[in-house]
């Protein structure tokens, strides 16, 4: 069994935050592949399910960032699942948004949902960072992450969340080559052989028309 943890603050004012990009990525997961209804429980909501072969529970702690590795230390003893077997998707600053690694193990970088884990579980398990860019500069970060996605995000957030989805039963199954393939394809898909800036080429001139007056009517015309 699998454990995917998504990170966030609970509650309608926190729901389109920057901060709660792994609570939509454990939705939309949950929605594309039949997932059962979510639950309160382990201090959060959880929902269980299949992806591929492998049994897998998603969780979204309810205790605020600052104290998710209560929740997730929870689930982890209920179930019997060790740390190389949670995978925790969280934003990262450090990322140019939209963009999307896969990490076992490693520091929190500051991370306060990711402290409180470490603190929990150790530093072994997994995690799916999830670009949402950085402010500029370090005072303007609470702020940052604190805010909505603006308008001008949904189109890659959305493409990104499908990705995760489309890629989650890879990841389920350890194979992290193909979940970054699958999270490409929908974040930046190849394009055609046929580019979009390919330069049309020029039309070739047409011949001039040929002349069908007499050279007299020549020699009028020269003088007129």
């Amino acid at each position: 069994m699998k454990l995917f943890v998504g990170l966030g603050n609970p509650g309608a004012k926190y729901a389109g935050n920057r901060h709660n990009i792994g609570f939509m990525a454990m939705d939309r997961i949950a929605a594309d592949h039949g997932f059962g209804p979510w639950k309160k429980a382990f201090q959060g909501l959880a929902s269980e399910g299949r992806l591929g072969a492998e049994k897998v529970v998603l969780l979204k702690p309810e205790t605020f960032m600052n104290l998710s590795g209560q929740s997730v230390r929870a689930a982890a003893d209920f179930y019997k699942i060790g740390p190389e077997d949670i995978t925790v998707f969280h934003d990262e600053l450090d990322l140019a948004p939209g963009k999307c690694r896969v990490k076992q193990g490693g520091g929190h970088a500051g991370h306060n949902g990711l402290r409180s884990i470490h603190a929990h579980l150790g530093e072994t398990y997994g995690r799916v960072r999830l670009g949402i860019g950085h402010p500029g500069h370090k005072d303007a970060v609470a702020a940052y992450v604190l805010h909505d996605f603006a308008k001008a995000d949904q189109d890659w957030l959305d493409d990104l969340l499908r990705g995760l989805s489309d890629g989650a039963a890879a990841l389920a199954a350890g194979d992290g080559t193909r979940f970054m393939n699958a999270v490409s394809l929908r974040t930046a898909p190849p394009r055609s052989s046929a580019t979009a800036d390919e330069k049309p080429r020029a039309t070739p001139p047409e011949p001039p028309a040929e002349d069908s007056r007499s050279p007299m009517q020549k020699l009028l015309d020269k003088f007129r």
